[in-house]
């Protein structure tokens, strides 16, 4: 038994050490289909994001359109020449107001006065989501703009309803309405798991939406500076972080698509002290590293990544004994408090 163990414990090291090296990650790296959108937007030419969203709303490929609408919004804080161009040829494409709705409320969400602006907008953002039939993500944006908004819960829920109706299952919609709930009532751990399980207990399997317990365990854990999660029980942000990871594995290794996930799930197995898991995502998701959640509290989230990146790879190194998750399981049922993570 003794030799067993101290195998895997040499196997779990050798994962560890197999990460890519610092200098080949990169942040926010674009997928094979939005890459080359982002080269012709570089260069002044919708056509090809035109193309490229077109085929996301034929296909309803809900998760892709609302992934690819954000990535170029983003880009278009900076560089709008190309969506300028687009809405003043096809002032009626549906692609076309679905970015500029997201640069609208991403821009205005930033302002000091983010409060004011979004209630100034809101209507219209609501009705260009009205006219896009059964799409779901422009409900989306107008669920973000309306929290900004500091919308009643009588009207959040009026816009839930519409979203759901179109896509039950979509997952930007659904981070929508947990940062609403989080948002409206800070202490709310519990409610905002209740939301997040229900919703991952009742989607398909390959569904992303199955993820939304961990971005809930991030919002617990997050909130109120170093305090957060206080009273929630343990066992309840473990499961959470388990079912991201048989999410993650059903992606393959080094893909820009699950590397959200992993960098979501990677951050959370920190904070639930549980290295070693941890080092496997950081593993998986190969050379991509995502902005978010890196960029909560730092201008440089690189930066940041690469520097939990190497405490993890050294406390796995350094604590071959340990199980899996960092420590014991049987101590995950206690409750998560202000010195726990």
């Amino acid at each position: 038994m003794l030799r067993a163990f101290l195998r895997t414990a040499a196997r779990a090291r050798s994962r560890a050490s197999r990460l890519v090296p610092d200098d080949d990650v990169l942040l926010d790296a674009p997928d094979d289909r939005l890459a080359p959108a982002l080269v012709a937007a570089a260069h002044g030419e919708h056509a090809p994001v035109a193309a490229l969203l077109a085929g996301t709303r034929a296909h309803a490929e809900w998760e892709h359109r609302d992934r690819y609408a954000t990535r170029l919004a983003a880009f278009a804080r900076s560089r709008a020449e190309w969506l300028e161009d687009w809405r003043a040829t096809a002032p009626d494409d549906p692609d076309a107001r679905l970015v500029g709705a997201r640069l609208t409320v991403d821009r205005y969400g930033d302002s000091p006065d983010r409060t004011a602006l979004l209630r100034e907008v809101t209507p219209a953002v609501t009705a260009a989501a009205q006219a896009a039939g059964a799409d779901p993500v422009p409900w989306r944006t107008a669920l973000d703009a309306a929290r900004g908004a500091g919308a009643g819960h009588a009207e959040f829920e009026r816009l839930w309803a519409q979203a759901v109706r179109r896509s039950p299952h979509h997952y930007g919609c659904h981070v929508a309405a947990l940062e609403y709930l989080a948002a409206a009532s800070p202490g709310a751990h519990r409610e905002c798991l209740d939301f997040a399980e229900r919703a991952a207990q009742d989607a398909p399997e390959d569904a992303l939406v199955r993820a939304l317990p961990l971005r809930a365990a991030f919002t617990c854990l997050t909130a109120n500076g170093d305090g957060g999660a206080t009273g929630v029980h343990r066992s309840r942000l473990d499961a959470a972080a388990d079912r991201a990871i048989a999410l993650s594995a059903a992606h393959p290794e080094a893909d820009p698509w699950p590397a959200e996930l992993r960098n979501l799930l990677a951050y959370v197995l920190v904070r639930l002290e549980r290295p070693r898991d941890a080092a496997e995502q950081l593993r998986l998701t190969g050379p991509y590293v995502t902005s978010f959640p890196w960029d909560r509290d730092t201008d440089d989230p690189l930066g940041r990544f690469l520097h939990v990146r190497a405490d993890v790879r050294a406390r796995v190194a350094s604590a071959p004994g340990r199980t899996g998750s960092g420590h014991p399981r049987s101590g995950h049922g206690g409750h998560v408090r202000p010195g726990d993570h």
